[in-house]
């Protein structure tokens, strides 16, 4: 696939995407192998939704992620897998061995009874296996759910019945950091809730004494070894469904998005090429885990629909040290880097003494995603990882858009701290005010939006179609409404300021709390903030900030006035926190993610209703914060 090596050729491809977009996606679509080519390009209705591309189109993903790869890099590393232990023994995958791993393992599934459409879950480590899975089930035609490894037995129980799962792929037990996670032991205990599985595949991991169930469990080793590594790979539809992934609702109710085997394909592949620059045969690391939309879309299949090499890593960024990612990259000679703001921030707070032993000196690309990147950690991140000659890709989007939607080019778009800067061909952003009208030119901000549907965006929430279109349609008639506030500053680039419902109206202000999270952790002592609304009675509603200090002050008063004192300095004097806690730890869930529902709550007084905290990294942390507010 041809690749953008100048903003002119940018420039020129968006424009080709934006005025005639289903000519740009067939040109991208022709590039890869299908069964039976597409009768329609596109066909579009974002009032029911109803978004259907390459119809009548056939193909199976796996033949494009790996048996077209075969003749030219059959021998090639495709998977680097990095252990949690340093000390325990890295594993490699050629694309050939893959392939057969992947073939051998769609013959368990199908010895097992999965058939094509069924929903099959998968909750593992990161381990090789976890990808080898996913493309088996996508073999075969089945569609996973993968559910990350950190979620609690109810959690897991209540994915596996709105999706009506029929089977279950885990291992006996893993550990992350010095933490074990008795992965088997939580499927037992929810499986007690979900009658519709009847058959549970077993990895033998670590060796762990576990329960096996006469009948319904088995061992992947024992059944991999009944099976031939050929398995012509299933015809399907482009609109067939491929996954079903989870992400919170606002109801607290976990959504299923759907997406889809033709229109995910062209785009991970377009996007993981362009923003990223990947060249052959460099080694690129995306650190979230498969359980998330971006360990989906440039842990596995972006990279390995481009022939790439990618690196699966099962451990933390703290263990043994916290120079374990910076050991990892020179170790494995990493060119491309993608991680969370959450990490780099832990990681400079960690100090220098675990950067300087390595050279890094292999990296050429840094990507951050998951968040908006707060100026000073992007500046660390710059001099210290980069060493100043890496372009930073800071990418938007959601697990609903399948894959990268605004973001730089590396080395192609002039990059600034913060702004996620353009968007990318094929994307049609718009900012809209309160009443639904698009605010068009520069220096302006509003509701992000998107008007134009791209290949990959979602098609519907499982099982509940009226609340795919309640989320993301109804909103702003005839738009993708993100849930986003953003702003569009004098050169067109997009900075987004928070979650609409992460916007604080201060005295008819309306402030994103993102952009006032920057403001406070440019103080030098603090790691990272967390910044929501409360009612006022003056302001209609105040500034409530929930600070992590890097180190011990005991200066409490001096260190909230100095705090004041840089927010007024780099955001002015109405973004000023009405209240300032400083705690320990922030409440995250699994995925590094700030549950901003439960701060809400605290600063409201409302500390006896906090609702499910069971997805939290330590649910005991909220004790400790209801007990210092303020």
């Amino acid at each position: 696939m041809n690749r953008i090596t100048s903003f002119e050729q940018y420039q020129q491809e968006y424009k080709h995407s934006i005025e005639t977009p289903e000519a740009f996606w067939a040109e991208k679509a022709e590039q890869f192998t299908w069964q039976k080519k597409w009768d329609k390009v596109l066909e579009w209705n974002f009032d029911e939704p109803t978004i259907k591309w390459f119809q009548g189109g056939q193909l199976n993903i796996t033949e494009n992620c790996l048996d077209r790869h075969l003749e030219t890099r059959g021998d090639q590393t495709a998977i680097i897998w990095e252990p949690n232990n340093p000390k325990d023994e890295v594993r490699k995958l050629t694309y050939k061995e893959l392939h057969a791993e992947v073939c051998r393992f769609a013959n368990v599934l199908k010895n097992n009874n999965a058939q094509k459409g069924d929903r099959i879950c998968i909750y593992m480590p990161m381990v090789p296996e976890l990808a080898i899975a996913i493309l088996a089930c996508a073999r075969i035609g089945a569609i996973h759910s993968v559910v990350f490894g950190g979620f609690s037995y109810k959690s897991v129980a209540d994915r596996i019945h709105d999706a009506g799962c029929n089977m279950i792929i885990t291992v006996d037990s893993a550990s992350r950091g010095l933490k074990e996670v008795p992965f088997k032991n939580i499927i037992d205990d929810a499986l007690q809730i979900c009658p519709s599985v009847k058959k549970v595949i077993v990895y033998k991991h670590t060796n762990e004494n576990v329960k096996m169930v006469a009948n319904r469990d088995v061992w992947w080793q024992d059944e991999m070894k009944k099976c031939s590594s050929n398995y012509p790979a299933e015809i399907m539809d482009a609109e067939d469904m491929l996954f079903i992934l989870y992400t919170s609702g606002s109801t607290g109710k976990p959504k299923g998005v759907v997406h889809t085997c033709g229109g995910y394909m062209v785009y991970v592949d377009y996007t993981f090429r362009n923003v990223f620059q990947y060249n052959d045969k460099e080694v690129f690391w995306c650190t979230a885990d498969i359980g998330w939309i971006t360990g989906h879309s440039y842990s596995v299949y972006g990279p390995l629909l481009a022939g790439a090499t990618t690196l699966l890593f099962e451990g933390t960024p703290t263990f043994p040290d916290a120079g374990r990612f910076w050991q990892t990259i020179d170790k494995h000679q990493v060119n491309i880097f993608y991680t969370a703001p959450t990490a780099i921030r832990s990681l400079e707070a960690a100090g220098l003494d675990f950067v300087k032993p390595y050279k890094l000196d292999s990296l050429r690309v840094l990507g951050s995603v998951g968040e908006p990147i707060n100026e000073v950690a992007w500046h660390w991140y710059n001099k210290y990882i980069g060493k100043e000659k890496c372009p930073i890709v800071d990418t938007w989007w959601q697990t609903e858009t399948g894959g990268i939607m605004i973001s730089p080019i590396a080395g192609v778009t002039k990059t600034k701290p913060g702004f996620a800067t353009l968007p990318l061909p094929g994307i049609q952003p718009a900012l809209m005010d309160e009443k639904g009208n698009e605010i068009i030119g520069n220096n302006v901000e509003g509701r992000l939006c998107v008007k134009f549907p791209w290949p990959s965006i979602i098609r519907t929430t499982y099982g509940d179609h009226n609340r795919c279109k309640e989320n993301y349609f109804e909103t702003f008639k005839g738009y993708y409404f993100t849930g986003d506030a953003c702003k569009r500053d004098e050169d067109g680039y997009y900075h987004i300021t928070g979650r609409v419902d992460d916007v604080i109206k201060v005295s008819g202000h309306l402030l994103g709390t993102a952009e006032i999270e920057n403001a406070i952790d440019m103080h030098p002592d603090l790691v990272e903030s967390a910044v929501v609304g409360y009612q006022h009675n003056i302001k209609g509603y105040g500034i409530y900030a929930f600070v992590v200090c890097g180190h011990e002050r005991k200066d409490t008063d001096l260190l909230i006035k100095e705090i004041i004192e840089t927010v007024t300095k780099n955001m002015g004097a109405m973004a000023r926190p009405d209240k300032i806690q400083i705690v320990k730890v922030l409440p995250k869930t699994r995925s590094g993610k700030i549950m901003r529902r439960i701060l809400r709550k605290i600063a409201e007084g409302d500390i006896h209703n906090l609702g499910d905290t069971s997805t939290l990294l330590d649910p005991s942390v909220v004790e400790d914060i209801k007990n210092g507010a303020v």
